[in-house]
């Protein structure tokens, strides 16, 4: 296309005049500076105690939007701290907050910023975690739980051109893409929280498994996993065995044919078992994987089987006498949930070999004479 046709199909111009999305991308420092509520960014750094020790500013409005997101990334020293992490013979760096979810949280900040509502842009960064705060409220529609799977834009035209300009993820909000990002480097998902007049994304710093991030990409490599597939792999890794319920919830997913989605092929090629049915199913990553991938995981009661845990249960009650739920769960391992427990617990009443005395809080559990 030619200039005009450029400037008229992106909406920068009317007659022979900019459009306030133009002045956003082609204007004049003064004339981006009268726009109400156009973007202005400040960076905060807080120590352990919560003071400041270190403020970036970019409010004056000279910068397009482009330009401000490159000079977010390049112009804060913080971003190239990180951690080295074995893996074999070799070790990987890892950033504490990589390039795609600083560009990603930032874009999505100005983008989805309600230009009606004044309110700088905040990057927060604390000893454990990065906040980005938002002005304004997240779009009618989207909620922190359904955030990940949401399409809601509220500047159109404005993402258009950040879409084109291939600064963020075209679908969706591109919470994807921090899910991935997040969980290929062993840590938790980013946070969202709405509060009474912003939207708060927290990510954090702390990497919680070093040694799932050799595993997951090279069985990523090794399979072809797309992006959904990595997250649900990169998410059961960190948790051990996660129930459907628990899966489902974490990625806010409405019913069984949305959690097939992100979990047939991983199932199929068998690098995710399942035991257990319905809702009550288990996901855990095969052991042989594992091994394949020399990732050395600590033995871990969560994938116990029921039939080994029931009698750990057992022999726990007969060295203890009478013991309530939460002393037995304390004693061999709070990683165990309380459901399965209980299970256990009913399924050696009716074996005849435990019997169950009080009730509500004060229940108790104690071997049964002649049961041993």
């Amino acid at each position: 296309m030619a200039d005009d046709e450029l400037l008229d199909y992106y909406l920068f111009t009317e007659g022979e005049f900019l459009t306030n999305l133009g002045v956003l991308w082609i204007g004049k420092r003064n004339d981006r500076a009268k726009i109400k509520y156009s973007p202005a960014i400040q960076f905060i750094k807080y120590d352990e105690n919560g003071n400041k020790v270190n403020k970036i500013a970019w409010d004056d409005y000279s910068l397009n939007p482009q330009e401000l997101i490159d000079a977010i990334w390049t112009q804060i020293p913080d971003w190239k701290e990180g951690i080295e992490v074995a893996d074999g013979l070799f070790r990987d760096f890892i950033p504490n907050y990589s390039e795609k979810i600083v560009r990603e949280l930032v874009t999505n900040a100005i983008v989805h910023k309600p230009y009606t509502t004044a309110g700088d842009i905040f990057i927060n960064l604390y000893p454990d975690r990065l906040e980005i705060h938002n002005p304004g409220n997240l779009p009618i529609g989207v909620t922190p739980q359904n955030i990940l799977h949401s399409s809601i834009r509220r500047n159109d035209h404005l993402c258009k051109v950040v879409n084109d300009l291939k600064m963020m993820e075209k679908e969706g909000s591109g919470y994807d893409v921090m899910y991935e990002e997040q969980l290929m480097n062993g840590k938790a998902v980013p946070e969202p929280r709405e509060g009474d007049d912003r939207v708060i994304v927290s990510v954090k710093k702390l990497i919680n498994n070093p040694g799932i991030i050799g595993m997951i990409r090279r069985v990523s490599e090794q399979y072809s996993l797309s992006r959904k597939e990595r997250i649900a792999l990169g998410l059961i890794a960190q948790n051990h065995s996660m129930t459907a319920t628990e899966f489902a919830k974490a990625l806010d997913l409405k019913g069984d044919h949305a959690t097939r989605a992100w979990l047939d092929k991983l199932i199929n090629q068998r690098i995710v078992l399942t035991k257990g049915k319905t809702r009550g199913t288990e996901y855990y990553i095969n052991p042989q994987v594992i091994r394949s991938s020399n990732f050395q995981r600590k033995p871990d009661l969560k994938i116990i089987e029921p039939h080994r845990l029931r009698e750990l249960i057992y022999e726990d009650i007969r060295t203890y006498k009478k013991c309530s739920i939460s002393e037995i769960s304390k004693r061999i391992g709070p990683e165990i949930s309380r459901y399965k427990i209980r299970q256990q617990l009913q399924a050696l009443i009716d074996a005849g070999r435990i019997v169950k005395e009080g009730a509500s809080s004060a229940t108790v559990y104690l071997v049964k004479k002649g049961g041993e």
